[in-house]
């Protein structure tokens, strides 16, 4: 960011789901304001282009190409993380995946457990391996996106809806337990957004109405600065959205 201070400058920040959507706008959002990002995802490719678009633009990253449902992977990732930095500033638990919408009575169980174990147990997982390189860090941020389908339920919203649910209670009770440490946990809810899983929710909507996902990236910076204060939130990103 020529010409401005890099309101990141020198952090470590772990993001998922950065190979597409808003999980890769975030990425290079933070880079760009100084952060090194280690991008996870699954996509090789997706993450390789993610790269040079980083490099390009000034900025440095890491990729850590693996599927959130590999639990020992995320074990692994913190280990790593350890050895190379001994903190986290920043970790973002972007990566979910939408799952069928269908009545939940017709819901195959398999998929049930997927999208459960994307939503939801690879986020706990995360805060698991993650919580005491956060915890070492002078200001640890933690941002968990989550969605308007956890407030109320809606039919045929099924598995995906109840992830994100539970994760809203998750990460609350993460924020309740770290309230007297410098660490800052928040939720974020991106509202509309222009991305393939909006694309396959709604897939009559024309997505040129919606926001593209860099609109939503200037709250993560916010959230992710060691001078922000918000904790235990649940913030829209909506009212950033013009």
């Amino acid at each position: 960011m020529t010409g401005q201070t890099r309101r990141l400058e020198g952090r470590i920040a772990v993001v998922t789901g950065a190979s597409r959507g808003i999980g890769a706008a975030v990425a290079q959002r933070l880079a760009a304001e100084g952060a090194h990002v280690v991008a996870v995802g699954r996509t090789i490719g997706a993450l390789e282009e993610l790269d040079d678009a980083v490099k390009r633009a000034g900025g440095s990253a890491t990729l850590a190409p693996f599927d959130l449902t590999d639990y020992a992977a995320i074990d692994r990732l913190g280990a790593t993380l350890f050895e190379r930095y001994k903190r986290l500033d920043i970790l973002v638990g972007n990566a979910a995946t939408l799952g069928s919408l269908t009545p939940m009575a017709q819901m195959r169980p398999a998929e049930f457990e997927q999208v459960m174990g994307i939503n939801l147990t690879a986020n706990f997982r995360l805060i698991r391996s993650l919580d005491p390189l956060l915890r070492s860090s002078p200001s640890g941020r933690a941002i968990f996106v989550t969605s308007g389908a956890a407030r109320a339920p809606r039919a045929y919203w099924s598995a995906y809806a109840v992830s994100k649910a539970a994760l809203e209670m998750m990460v609350g009770i993460y924020a309740a337990e770290t309230v007297k440490t410098a660490l800052r946990v928040n939720l974020v809810d991106p509202g509309r957004t222009r991305t393939a899983m909006r694309a396959k929710a709604y897939p009559g909507e024309d997505p040129a109405t919606l926001p593209a996902p860099e609109a939503v990236t200037g709250l993560f910076v916010e959230l992710a600065a060691p001078a922000c204060t918000r904790h235990g939130e649940r913030i829209s990103a909506q009212s950033l959205v013009a």
